[in-house]
């Protein structure tokens, strides 16, 4: 009787296995402590079969910032649709924003990846234009078509867009980032998410 198999993983697949492990290694170990050879063994494979991927341990982080990124900013941002109000809309936006940006997961993932921005700007530019900035430019977006719809009345969607999410992160992102605070609840988050989407409908608001 054949041994049982496990599934061969196509190209696209295997890559993201390389990146779930890698995640885990840098993490756990920094990425200066972090290794190809570490990474090459939680995978269970050769250090050439991880060449085959990626060249160095410097680009299989650049592509996992990119990953996480884009998956945080589609996370929190695909709830905009024009179909809801504005103010349902802010209020959904800011709530899963919150809940995502604050968690201990979030905030691991972002002192690695500012620590590393430090030494290589190339990851910073990475950080900033897959996830802060992408997602700034998805609710300008919004805001504009909301503009255009007799809602909202601002001259600037992009810097609009700006001052709503700052009205969002403060106070809980330094604290949380220093590790003042342990995460907020989901009422804090909803407390303090409707006194923003308040103030920014009130200087906003048709």
């Amino acid at each position: 009787m054949l041994a049982e198999q496990k599934p061969r993983l196509d190209r696209d697949s295997r890559r993201e296995a390389i990146l779930d492990v890698a995640r885990d290694v840098f993490l756990e170990e920094g990425f200066a402590a972090a290794s190809m050879s570490t990474i090459a063994a939680r995978l269970g494979g050769s250090k050439a079969t991880l060449y085959n991927y990626f060249k160095s341990k410097e680009e299989i982080f650049e592509a996992y910032v990119a990953r996480h990124c884009a998956w945080q900013s589609e996370t929190m941002f695909a709830l905009l649709t024009d179909e809801e109000e504005v103010r349902e809309a802010l209020t959904a936006l800011g709530r899963r924003l919150l809940e995502t940006t604050l968690s201990d997961f979030a905030l691991s993932n972002y002192r690695l990846i500012i620590a590393e921005a430090e030494r290589s700007p190339q990851i910073g530019r990475i950080f900033y234009e897959t996830g802060p900035l992408a997602g700034t430019r998805r609710l300008a977006a919004f805001l504009e078509r909301a503009v255009a719809r007799g809602e909202l009345n601002l001259r600037d969607p992009m810097l609009a867009a700006h001052q709503f999410i700052g009205l969002l992160q403060n106070p809980w992102s330094k604290a949380r980032q220093c590790n003042y605070v342990p995460a907020p609840s989901a009422a804090e988050i909803a407390v303090h998410v409707d006194a923003a989407v308040e103030t920014f409908l009130a200087a906003f608001g048709a």
